[in-house]
């Protein structure tokens, strides 16, 4: 260990698994730690003295963005997330700047910490991904007939949930090109205010992309509930079972449903 003042901080600065990069005022790199070196692949040698914006190239480099830019311009603390391209490839980064000053507290330059954050990106992206898997496996919207789409629902319908199905029930409406679908809520079991709310307005989207709506498996409890809540379902099509929906469905793209006696 270093017993001089500036040789001992440099060296704790290069133990950091963190970026540390000093700057003057015209961006020439004045310190680079051993994380920044490597980051960019280089040597101090080819480092120090150079401009930091062609050793990182940062999309925020050398614009209004750049947060090393902005604390030197007003002296604040100034943090971003970026993705840059160093000479390892590109990762994802999150920076903070500090305005360095001199003992009248001129501003002379910056300092800039930044931590590579590519892998907490990554698995943030794998949990949305996997989020989005789990909300359109919890609303699937089927195609039951040329024209019908039907959206079985079961469990919860929250905020977030009735816009994923609203999303879900859309797009595939315009991509079918659908006359009817169906809203099975059999597997809801309790609708609130909130949740006849999130269906109303469910079933008036879909009107205006030329489409009706019809509920069914409303069971009696639900039917209670809503009296008692004086929640008025307004013109929406409502049917007690699954079956007399599609018959429903049926006649509004002009199809009829025949029952046939089975051939002996």
């Amino acid at each position: 260990m270093k017993t001089n003042g500036i040789e001992l901080e440099k060296e704790i600065l290069d133990q950091l698994p963190a970026i540390v990069l000093a700057v003057d005022k015209n961006f020439n790199t004045l310190y680079a730690n051993n994380a920044a070196l490597t980051f960019m692949g280089s040597t101090p040698e080819n480092v120090i003295g150079k401009h930091c914006y062609n050793m990182v190239r940062n999309p925020q480099c050398k614009t209004p963005e750049c947060c090393i830019a902005q604390a030197m311009a007003d002296g604040k603390v100034h943090s971003i997330r970026s993705e840059a391209d160093g000479g390892t490839g590109n990762r994802f980064l999150e920076s903070t700047a500090v305005p360095l000053k001199d003992e009248k507290g001129e501003i002379v330059g910056g300092l800039e910490f930044v931590l590579d954050i590519t892998q907490k990106v990554l698995d943030e992206k794998k949990l949305n991904e996997q989020g989005r898997t789990i909300r359109d496996m919890s609303t699937p919207t089927i195609k039951l007939w040329d024209g019908i789409l039907v959206l079985p629902v079961v469990g919860v319908i929250d905020t977030n949930r009735a816009q994923h199905m609203m999303d879900s029930m859309l797009n595939k409406i315009l991509s079918s090109n659908s006359r009817a679908i169906i809203m099975d809520i059999q597997g809801v079991a309790a609708v609130d205010t909130a949740v006849a709310n999130h269906l109303i307005k469910i079933t008036k989207a879909t009107k205006l992309m030329g489409c009706e709506c019809l509920i069914s498996g409303i069971s009696p409890g639900v039917a209670k509930t809503l009296t008692q809540l004086g929640i008025n379902l307004g013109s929406i099509k409502t049917k007690a079972t699954l079956s007399d929906a599609l018959e429903e469905a049926f006649s509004m793209i002009n199809l009829r449903v025949i029952t046939t006696e089975a051939k002996q």
